[in-house]
């Protein structure tokens, strides 16, 4: 594949992330028709436009008569939010340890593996449900969980990435000169995996977000009243036959931000792996 065929695929993906999830998550308060948190019982249930609707809200209205587009657009704001703070620190928290595990290796590489295998098994949705339970559903709740699920993959490909460098010329022409481990770990082995850590963490977004739909789905992510796209689905699923747009459009939210950042950290794995772009 040519270098301008590269360029030119990620264009429908990005345009749909956009579209669906930044600039909602930055301009909501000023492209929203409506309040999202203000009830109209007049226009309550509303069909979307189309089927029966009006353009005074284009898709339609929930049980309490608030608008669905300005929910899914504000919905975005926590989305975005949530990816950005929870893959942060699980990539910092990762990255540190897999260098740590991948440079040291003997008792240290152990331990922070079986932590990772420890992470591995134990299910999301069990921890989260036990800190609902201690705590209550709120948003530190579901950035905790988010860390929890997915430090461990930071970790395990960071440390793969290390054992590998360590083991090359110009790491052991370092040792040879006297720089000290965090030298090396630090100036010569993480710059070489930046390009992974970068697309790991474009592929962690739909992980992310899919878990937070599910937390709040279930009513233990982020309370409401917040538009949280997980919450709108969990809305209309008593609806779902008669007022089927109350969970339709979140759902399509969900699906076209997590296809799009998919196809941009599958062209991203392409671009920046030197052998695939120069195949």
């Amino acid at each position: 594949m040519s270098r301008r065929a590269l360029r030119r695929l990620p264009l429908v993906p990005i345009l749909l992330l956009f579209l669906v999830l930044i600039i909602p998550a930055f301009l909501a308060t000023w492209i929203a028709p409506h309040d999202p948190y203000i009830s109209n019982l007049r226009a309550r249930l509303q069909p979307p436009v189309g089927f029966g609707g009006s353009w005074d809200y284009p898709l339609g209205t929930d049980r309490l008569g608030r608008c669905m587009l300005s929910r899914i657009l504000h919905g975005a704001k926590y989305a975005l939010g949530i990816s950005m703070v929870g893959i942060a620190i699980g990539a910092i928290l990762g990255t540190a340890l897999g260098l740590i595990s991948g440079y040291l290796r003997g008792w240290v590489d152990v331990i922070i593996m079986r932590l990772v295998d420890i992470t591995f098994a134990l299910p999301s949705i069990l921890l989260a449900l036990a800190l609902a339970a201690i705590s209550g559903p709120s948003l530190g709740l579901v950035v905790l969980v988010v860390v929890f699920v997915i430090w461990g993959f930071f970790a395990r490909q960071v440390r793969a990435e290390t054992l590998s460098l360590r083991e090359r010329d110009f790491v052991a022409r370092a040792r040879v000169a006297g720089a000290s481990g965090g030298r090396i770990v630090l100036r010569y082995i993480l710059p070489n995996i930046m390009n992974t850590i970068i697309v790991l963490a474009t592929l962690q977004i739909g992980v992310v977000i899919i878990l937070e739909a599910t937390l709040s789905f279930l009513g233990i992510g982020i309370p409401r009243p917040a538009p949280a796209w997980g919450l709108l689905v969990a809305d209309g699923r008593q609806l779902i036959v008669s007022n089927w747009w109350i969970s339709l459009f979140p759902g399509l939210a969900i699906l076209l931000t997590v296809l799009s950042v998919n196809l941009i950290g599958d062209w991203l794995r392409d671009w920046l792996d030197p052998k695939l772009r120069q195949a």
